[in-house]
């Protein structure tokens, strides 16, 4: 029963490491998101930027005024590519969370199997008692019945 009951704390153990890992898939998805979410800004930023310096009238935009636009639209497109990197390596996290979730989940379905099996050979064992029990019981009273038939002829 001992080993049963080591099976179960690890099977316990395990769940806890699959929940673990759930939270971390949870809590990486959850970083994509906000990722994506500012990628959508950044974008919107430049949208309206450029919108913005597109709708100005001609006389208005100095050669100086000019330059400082594009350099401040390089700034925002190299922010862009930043975070087009970070969404991209929260995704990576996201991918080995979720197998590290996989190999929990694998590793206590493996545990869980275990345990049905070992309780299976436990359960077959005391049957097997059981029986023998059962057989002895039936054997005896074979035997007393018998004997007292045979001391009933005798008399």
């Amino acid at each position: 029963m001992s080993n049963l009951n080591a099976i179960i704390l690890a099977i316990e153990l395990a769940a806890k490491h699959r929940d673990d890992a759930a939270k971390s898939v949870a809590l990486a998805l959850k970083r994509v998101r906000f990722a994506d979410e500012q990628m959508e800004q950044l974008r919107g930023y430049a949208g309206d930027t450029d919108a913005r310096w597109l709708g100005a009238p001609p006389g208005m935009l100095s050669s100086e005024l000019i330059k400082h636009h594009y350099q401040f639209v390089d700034r925002l497109h190299q922010a862009i590519g930043l975070q087009t990197v970070a969404i991209a390596d929260a995704n990576v996290q996201v991918d080995r969370a979720r197998r590290a979730l996989v190999a929990t989940e694998i590793r206590l379905a493996g545990l869980k199997q275990v345990l049905e099996a070992r309780r299976a050979v436990v359960a077959r064992a005391q049957q097997r008692r059981e029986q023998r029990n059962t057989d002895e019981f039936a054997s005896l009273a074979f035997i007393r019945r018998t004997t007292q038939l045979s001391q009933g002829e005798r008399a």
